[in-house]
């Protein structure tokens, strides 16, 4: 077997930089493990007693019955028995050999009892055929070395299955004896021949308990620990990582070559010296080494020659017999290209690419940090809301790409008129928000509000075109008009209502003059709960195409609200407030129902996708789903879900295991709104995403920004290596179809190939789809 080399022995106690242990786990395979060779190996050792014992025996049968019993049955017993033990012998001799190690035969452990029991057979055959036959003497010799034989099982004690069934075929065969000669043997020479017996049993089954037990314990340990000295050896030979060791004084004793390189030193300037001094003095190393505990992925910003790494490392106190600490052991990996990209993608999740600014998710978290200082120092914070005027029409009838153009003057007009009094970030669309951290003095926002107004409304000059637009502003002060996020973002959200319906291209700010817009929210409110009763909802379906094909392949449903005096609702509008008053899960239980009608009623392999809202997250969920599946008749994989990453926030581990639940249902899970949302791809590794949607903002302006095509070219990759399919959203013209295609994007959705449908318009849509097929 391999031997590992001893630095590698040492280092079994070592752990990942995660954290896993490098312990292995026990072979549960009988067949080809460390136990059972040992057992065979084992066993031909003891092969030759074991032999020995049955033709002695069988020989001491026939001196003691000869010439009173026939020589023709004694003679030819006798042979078979030798020649049966001679064989037996040799054939575990040869298993022993042939049988062990990985490219060993097994051996099934029914053939190791069947050989015992057919030599206790043979052995077993004469002497109880001839028994009753014999003189009380003669009965008393052969019982006695019918039990006797059974110490022979000694040599069966390291595989117990075998030594049970030699034991219980003695045990057997002597009670037939015994009981057909029970007329002619006295009492107390049976008692004599079954204490025999007895004493027999019990070292045997007590020598092969305690001799299975050792040779358990000892195959385990050494395929553990050749097991784990090979991996630790692999470990630092690919690369991987590297290993390191010091003493009781922090001295290194032992570092991989790769460190040694990385530190730019000979083995001969580090062995020896302090870790913490050879890489940087850090002091939460020193820290974590005085305080002899174990410890785990320990990041550490470290100068080289190659420049700045990061390298992080883990380690666990070596204590000897005597409990006295000797020093720490441990590995370590560089993971500078990992922090660096992390810090990518966190920029990305955190940045609107379009304009720069941040994103949704960090200006939640900017008015967070904001609010909590406000709250803390009694110095109030201001949210400004900002919804540009007359925008929609710039896109109709300019284009998306000057459109474009204009979001990022606005952008740019934005941070000029804040400055450091503030951060401004873009929420989507025509949505711009700023966070003001120090909004003590009312008149300080106001005047900032008035000049932002008159700023945005300055021409724009687009490819020599004159572009003018406005902005209306809502404000909110925290902690006064709200104490939390979501309710100050609210508060806002209604204050720009407000300066919408008051003419645009003014600026509202939430107070007790703006009670009629919070009774009005109440009033929508109430509305909503009437909704659902009415049938005042339906879905509207927005065609996905494949990329290769450009085939029709299914629908994303959308929800819609036509209120009898309101008119439209929009989405943003009415799910917020369903959400905060609890009517998320009943709005949720129609989409599904709907969504799954309309599916069945459309062929494979047309599949529906509808957004389930964070509110939704409940173990609820899966039954529902699967309830609607089974009313409608459909196939799991013709429903996909998408979830943003929101539906991650403060969980407890209830989201995973929902939607682990409806993946095992065999519906589809797609995270939606990649890149503007709270935090990196961290959501990414959960092993329940099966498709990625690309956010509409990155397509549109890959266009334009030449770095968008790698930045989507790298999630598109991040996608593939996490075996997902990828989703364009936003798609509205040709060139953004083909650029997307050849980006590797697997389907598409936008505009290019239809806005949302009424049920009956999509439903055209797929029976024209089927009419081509049968026309093909």
């Amino acid at each position: 077997m391999y031997e590992a080399p001893d630095r590698y022995k040492r280092m079994i106690a070592a752990r990942l930089p995660d954290g896993e242990s490098l312990a292995v786990a026990k072979d549960s395979e009988v067949g080809g493990s460390p136990l059972r060779d040992v057992q065979l190996l084992s066993r031909g050792q003891l092969a030759p007693f074991f032999a020995a014992a049955n033709i002695v025996a069988a020989l001491l049968f026939v001196v003691a019955l000869w010439g009173q019993a026939p020589t023709k049955l004694l003679l030819p017993w006798a042979g078979a028995v030798v020649l049966l033990n001679l064989l037996a012998m040799q054939w575990a001799r040869n298993q022993a050999v042939t049988c062990v190690g990985r490219s060993g035969r097994p051996v099934p452990q029914p053939l190791l009892i069947g050989d015992v029991l057919v030599r206790a057979a043979a052995w077993l055959t004469l002497p109880i055929y001839l028994f009753p036959s014999l003189g009380p003497q003669q009965q008393v010799i052969a019982g006695s070395l019918i039990a006797g034989l059974g110490v022979a099982g000694l040599g069966l004690v390291v595989i117990p299955n075998c030594a049970i069934a030699w034991m219980s075929a003695f045990t057997a065969g002597l009670s037939v004896a015994l009981v057909m000669a029970r007329a002619t043997l006295p009492f107390q020479h049976v008692l004599a021949i079954l204490f025999t017996l007895g004493v027999a049993i019990f070292g045997v089954l007590t020598v092969s308990r305690w001799a299975f037990h050792q040779l358990k314990t000892n195959a385990d340990m050494g395929s553990q620990s050749e097991s784990a000295a090979l991996l630790l050896q692999e470990y630092e030979q690919r690369g991987v990582g590297w290993l390191w060791q010091v003493d009781a004084d922090n001295r290194v004793t032992y570092i991989s070559s790769r460190m040694t390189a990385l530190l730019g030193r000979p083995s001969s300037q580090i062995l020896g010296h302090s870790l913490p001094a050879l890489l940087g003095g850090h002091a939460e190393l020193g820290r974590v080494l005085l305080e002899r505990r174990p410890f785990n992925a320990l990041d550490m910003e470290l100068k080289t020659a190659r420049g700045t790494r990061w390298v992080s490392i883990a380690g666990d106190p070596i204590i000897d017999t005597a409990g006295r600490f000797e020093g720490f052991r441990g590995v370590g990996s560089d993971v500078t290209d990992v922090r660096q990209t992390q810090e990518r993608l966190t920029n990305l999740a955190n940045m609107d690419v379009l304009s720069g600014l941040p994103n949704r998710g960090r200006v939640r978290q900017l008015l967070g940090e904001a609010l909590r200082t406000a709250t803390a120092g009694n110095v109030p914070c201001a949210i400004m809301f900002l919804d540009l005027d007359g925008f929609k029409p710039v896109n109709d009838t300019f284009g998306h790409p000057k459109g474009d153009a204009v979001l990022q003057a606005v952008a740019k007009r934005l941070c000029g008129e804040v400055g450091a009094d503030g951060h401004v970030g873009r929420m989507g669309g025509d949505e711009f928000a700023i966070v003001v951290p120090d909004g003590q003095s009312r008149k300080k926002v106001e005047q900032l509000s008035d000049r932002i107004i008159r700023a945005i409304a300055q021409p724009y000059l687009i490819d020599g075109i004159e572009i003018r637009i406005g902005v209306s502003i809502g404000c909110a002060f925290g902690p006064i008009d709200g104490a939390t996020v979501d309710d100050l973002i609210l508060k806002a959200d209604l204050a720009l209502y407000e300066a919408k319906g008051a003419g645009r291209g003014v600026a509202r700010y939430f107070s007790s003059e703006l009670q009629s817009e919070q009774e009005d929210r109440v009033r929508l409110e109430g509305d909503l709960r009437q909704a659902l009763d009415l049938k005042q909802f339906h879905l509207v379906f927005q065609p996905l195409v494949s990329a290769p094909t450009q085939k029709l392949v299914g629908f994303e449903a959308l929800i819609r609200w036509n209120h009898p005096q309101r008119g439209f609702v929009p989405p943003n509008v009415f799910i917020a407030v369903a959400e905060e008053c609890g009517l998320m899960t009943a709005i949720g239980d129609f989409v599904i129902e709907e969504a799954c009608k309309a599916a069945a009623t459309w062929p494979e392999p047309i599949t529906v996708a509808l957004n389930i809202s964070p509110k939704q997250m409940s173990s609820a969920l899966p039954t529902k789903v699967s309830q609607a599946l089974k009313k409608n008749r459909l196939p799991a994989n013709r429903i996909e879900l998408e979830v943003t990453e929101g539906v991650f926030l403060g969980d407890n581990g209830t989201t995973l295991d929902v939607l682990g639940r409806l993946r095992a249902l065999g519906v589809g899970i797609a995270l939606d709104d990649f890149g503007t949302g709270y935090s990196s791809i961290g959501y990414l590794n959960k092993a329940v995403f099966h498709k990625l949607k690309i956010d509409g903002s990155f397509v549109r302006e890959a266009g334009t920004r030449p770095e968008n095509i790698a930045i989507i070219q790298s999630i598109v990759h991040l996608a593939k290596s996490f075996r997902m399919s990828v989703t364009a959203e936003g798609v509205e013209t040709a060139e953004d179809f083909e650029r997307m295609r050849s980006l590797g994007c697997d389907t598409i959705q936008g505009y290019l190939f239809g806005r949302p449908l009424s049920y009956d318009r999509a439903n055209e849509m797929v029976l024209g789809l089927g009419a081509k097929r049968m026309a093909g």
